[in-house]
């Protein structure tokens, strides 16, 4: 599959991968996809966020990431939804935070002793990349750019789908500004 990745689609993996191995973190997951991204400029995908008036608001959705990893990889509807059972997920990161140290279940901890090896794919990040495709093949390119990506991003469930839509950004909006009124064909 990664044979049919343009450069600008490859380069985001690659990004990806340097997120994970910065933090050292395990596996490459759509946060670490949706941040390599943010920072892309002078592509499709990057053109279609500035669009989407993203642009100017790429630091608010980092930071939504980043609370997202403090909670486990929790979106906030999942937080709510324990809340309605009488869960405060914040009051249970705050205690392991305050015994095992900041970003304990984000993986974050600065003693990564335990880790030792490459960076792989979550599962995640592996249904995001073939929803790529599929979001590809369903608006007819013959290649998969960084802009099948995002729009895989926003068809996925999960925290990027939830940040991304939170800043106003979806795969409705995304078609419109990738292929005009005509591209309304939805990958599943």
């Amino acid at each position: 599959m990664f044979e049919r990745f343009t450069k600008d689609a490859r380069d985001v993996v690659k990004s990806a991968y340097a997120y994970v191995e910065g933090g050292g973190g395990g596996h490459v997951e759509p946060e670490h996809l949706l941040l390599a991204l943010l920072d892309r400029e002078g592509s499709r995908g990057s053109f279609a966020l500035a669009a989407v008036g993203l642009g100017e608001r790429r630091e608010s959705v980092r930071e939504a990431l980043r609370e997202a990893r403090r909670r486990a990889g929790l979106t906030q509807a999942e937080a709510d939804a324990l809340a309605g059972l009488g869960i405060d997920v914040e009051e249970i990161v705050a205690r392991v935070e305050e015994v095992h140290g900041v970003g304990a279940l984000a993986g974050d901890r600065k003693d990564k002793r335990w880790w030792s090896g490459r960076s792989s794919f979550g599962r995640g990040a592996k249904d995001v990349l073939e929803r790529s495709l599929r979001v590809a093949l369903a608006q007819r390119d013959r290649h998969i750019g960084d802009e099948h990506i995002l729009l895989a991003l926003t068809t996925c469930p999960g925290v990027p789908a939830e940040v991304l839509a939170d800043h106003g950004v979806t795969y409705a909006s995304l078609v419109r500004v990738l292929y005009g009124s005509g591209g309304e064909a939805k990958a599943g």
